[in-house]
């Protein structure tokens, strides 16, 4: 596989985690509850590497970019632990492996298990992306879902140049446990490729993607039954037709071809 050979600390850390390929890309097989615990075990001083760990998530959508955007492909493969997003994926790995993904790993799911866990053992967040206006009202209502979580700060992504060199500086000085950053696909992969060696006090950085639109209220989830089948796509792009109903209708074809043409899934 291409995946980072040369990061050898953090293929030690994850070590552990069991994995399969799909679509081109390694995925964690782990469950919501097993990826969150392992966040949180992330964070102990005990098993700090000295850098942060990267974790990121992959759909339908960035398996199909993968293919056509050798960039973002490197910069997914670089990451120390890519989750499936996607029902989708799931479905495919249970058609092509005896060790298939556990469940679908959301990125707005998985919050609320981290944050649930992290108000117990006192670790802290940072919440960086969205605009401004997002990203405060996204940090005022998970301040009230979760009174004891610590939030040690908050910052919108329309930030550039100097101002964001000093922010990151800043980040690093409050030290949070995780780091969420949403910024959206390549660029908060970017971000983490190109702010990590500043950020050595940071335990996990977790790209969130629009995380921070769906904790704000600004964005709904889609009904339950419509996630269990795969079509929280087909929900986004009747929301927002004119911004993805293009995006989809290009990617979903392609995504389905890499699911089922790559080489088989395996466990290791």
């Amino acid at each position: 596989m291409l995946e980072r050979r040369v990061n050898l600390d953090g293929r030690a850390a994850t070590a552990d985690v069991p994995r399969i390929t799909l679509g081109g890309l390694r995925m964690a097989a782990l469950d919501l509850e097993a990826t969150a615990d392992f966040m949180i075990e992330a964070t102990d001083p005990r098993h700090r590497i000295g850098r942060p760990l990267h974790l990121t998530s992959a759909n339908g959508e960035v398996l199909a970019r993968c293919s056509t955007e050798p960039e973002t492909e490197r910069l997914f493969r670089a990451a120390d632990l890519i989750n499936a997003d996607g029902q989708p994926l799931v479905a495919a790995s249970k058609l092509q492996s005896w060790f298939p993904l556990p469940e679908r790993v959301a990125t707005t799911d998985l919050f609320h298990v981290v944050a649930r866990k992290a108000e117990t053992v006192g670790r802290t967040f940072y919440m960086f992306g969205a605009s401004e206006d997002e990203n405060a009202a996204a940090v005022e209502n998970v301040r009230k879902m979760y009174p004891n979580l610590k939030i040690v700060g908050h910052s919108h992504g329309y930030l550039r140049g100097e101002a964001l060199r000093a922010k990151v500086e800043e980040i690093n000085a409050l030290a949070p446990d995780y780091l969420w950053v949403a910024l959206g696909v390549p660029n908060e992969q970017a971000f983490v490729e190109q702010y990590t060696p500043l950020l050595t006090n940071v335990g996990v950085i977790k790209t969130s993607g629009g995380l921070f639109n769906f904790l704000s209220g600004s964005r709904s989830r889609a009904p339950q039954w419509m996630q269990k089948f795969g079509l929280e796509w087909a929900w986004r792009t009747w929301l927002e037709p004119r911004r993805l109903f293009w995006r989809y209708l290009t990617t979903n074809p392609r995504a389905l071809y890499l699911l089922f043409s790559r080489k088989r899934p395996s466990n290791r």
